[in-house]
């Protein structure tokens, strides 16, 4: 079930819509692997209440870059992509911490 609107409230006149964003702190660090290939990790997004795959998704997109989401709730980018990342997540109404 992709489709969270259980109420039938339109997605744009739902109160608690991004509510919890406010209190999380979303941590942007950067880590290097094997052959000196760099990753951007971006943990702290709560994954009961935002749906962790479309946020990845717009990233990628944004970046243009692979990635994936590890353990369900931390997300690799491939490559430096620290502001870039910071920049989407703040527009998206997240408090970002660089790390």
């Amino acid at each position: 079930m992709k489709d969270k609107n259980f109420t039938g409230i339109p997605k744009e006149l739902q109160p608690w819509e991004g509510f919890d964003r406010n209190n999380e702190v979303v941590k942007i660090s950067v880590d290097k692997r094997r052959y000196g290939k760099v990753v951007t990790l971006i943990e702290g997004i709560d994954p009961k209440v935002e749906d962790i795959n479309e946020i990845a998704k717009s990233l990628k997109k944004k970046v243009a870059s692979g990635g994936t989401v590890k353990d369900g709730k931390i997300i690799e980018l491939q490559g430096d992509h620290r502001e870039t990342a910071r920049a989407q997540l703040e527009s998206m109404g997240f408090k970002v911490q660089m790390v």
